[in-house]
C-alpha cells in the first residue's frame, strides 16, 4: 500500500498569474456586455455620454461580484479556474473531503472584495492567503493526468 505524495503548495507568483488571467477573462466579458448595452441604449435614443458613464460605473460595481461568481463556480465544480488549469494548480480543502460550495463561495468573496489579503501568501509557509485561511483551503500543484 503506497502513501500519498506530500502536497506541493503553489507559490505566490503562479497563484497571482492564474488570478490575473481569470480576472482578465471576467473583465473582457464585462466590457463586452457593457459595450453591447451601450450600443443598444444608443439605438434607443439615450445620450452616448450618459450611457458610457452608466456602463463604466456598473462594471466597477459588478466586476467583483462577477469575479467571485466565476471563481466559486469553477472551484466548486472542477477545483480550479481556467487560469489555474493553465498553470497546473488546484484548490483543495485542508480538511478531509472535497471543496464544498460554501467554502468555494466564501473563498471567492473574500478574494474578490479583499484582494490585498492575497499578500499574506508571501509570508505563509504553505503560501496560504487570507481567503485560504478563512475558507480552510490551499492551492497545490496538480500532478499531470496520466493518459
Amino acid at each position: 500500500m503506497s502513501t500519498p505524495a506530500p502536497r506541493e503548495y503553489a507559490g505566490p507568483v503562479s497563484r497571482a498569474v492564474a488570478y490575473l488571467m481569470d480576472a482578465f477573462v471576467v473583465a473582457v466579458l464585462c466590457t463586452a456586455a457593457a459595450s453591447a448595452a451601450s450600443m443598444i441604449a444608443s439605438v434607443l435614443g439615450a445620450r452616448l455620454h450618459d450611457v458610457a458613464l452608466a456602463a463604466a460605473s456598473a462594471c466597477l460595481v459588478v466586476l467583483p461580484a462577477l469575479l467571485a461568481t466565476y471563481c466559486a463556480v469553477f472551484w466548486a465544480l472542477a477545483g480550479r479556474t481556467p487560469g489555474m488549469a493553465v498553470l497546473g494548480l488546484r484548490v483543495v480543502a485542508t480538511r478531509r473531503g472535497r471543496l464544498s460550495w460554501p467554502a468555494a463561495l466564501l473563498r471567492a468573496l473574500v478574494l474578490a472584495y479583499f484582494p490585498i489579503g492575497a499578500v499574506w501568501a508571501l509570508v505563509d509557509r504553505r503560501h496560504q492567503a487570507v481567503h485560504d485561511k478563512v475558507a480552510h483551503t490551499a492551492v497545490v500543484r496538480a500532478p499531470p493526468v496520466a493518459r
